[in-house]
């Protein structure tokens, strides 16, 4: 196996390194983010770090890296204090990975790829059509992170729509059915499978499944 000391880390090139790095803590959620601006120009942008925040109230989060360079999605939800997030589905990866090509701030990524915006229930910005999953966000706070300058970014989940045949009785929802992607690193898409589910952990109790529960 090998072995990478934080000397070692430090002393590849930036592109091998963040590879490895961003590679080596597993698969993440791939989701677009949608915004529109003040001046109605719409953005979508692919970001791999949503993050689970809490359920009482819904919240998600996720991480922005430093604003020293133009960030489309930071300054429309700022101004707008809205945003979508939509996961990316396996016919899209091809599209939602263009998103992170640099465009000028006047250009939405919806006009450069084959990715479609779709406005529902009266939500100011766009939601990104046949995404499996979409969830309608306010922005509500973030948070400094000082030691690389990103941002963690709060938002409260005022819509979700899903199928319903995703959805199991008690409300858990099963993403390989929705054929959405996980990401490897910056740039790797993957389709994953379910293994199993079990049932909620208590000590000295045998852990058991619940997919195979008769």
């Amino acid at each position: 196996m090998n072995h990478f000391t934080l000397k070692d880390l430090l002393e590849f090139p930036s592109r091998y390194r963040a590879n490895l790095v961003n590679s080596s803590t597993g698969y993440k959620s791939s989701n677009l983010l949608a915004t529109k601006g003040k001046n109605g120009v719409t953005n979508v942008a692919i970001f791999n770090s949503i993050i689970h925040i809490g359920s009482n109230p819904p919240m998600l989060g996720f991480i922005l890296r430093p604003t020293t360079v133009a960030r489309g999605t930071y300054k429309n939800l700022k101004e707008t204090g809205f945003f979508t997030v939509n996961q990316v589905h396996k016919d899209m990866i091809a599209d939602a990975h263009h998103t992170a090509a640099k465009y000028e701030e006047d250009i939405s990524e919806f006009d450069k790829t084959g990715l479609e915006s779709i406005y529902l229930d009266n939500f100011d910005p766009p939601y990104v059509k046949n995404s499996p999953i979409q969830i309608g966000c306010k922005y509500i706070n973030e948070y400094k992170i000082d030691e690389n300058d990103t941002i963690l970014v709060i938002g409260a989940i005022e819509h979700l729509y899903l199928h319903q045949n995703i959805i199991h009785p008690d409300g858990w929802v099963q993403l390989d059915k929705a054929e959405t992607v996980s990401c490897i690193g910056l740039d790797g898409y993957a389709l994953p499978s379910l293994l199993d589910r079990f049932q909620y952990a208590k000590p000295d109790q045998k852990t058991e499944s619940l997919l195979n529960k008769s």
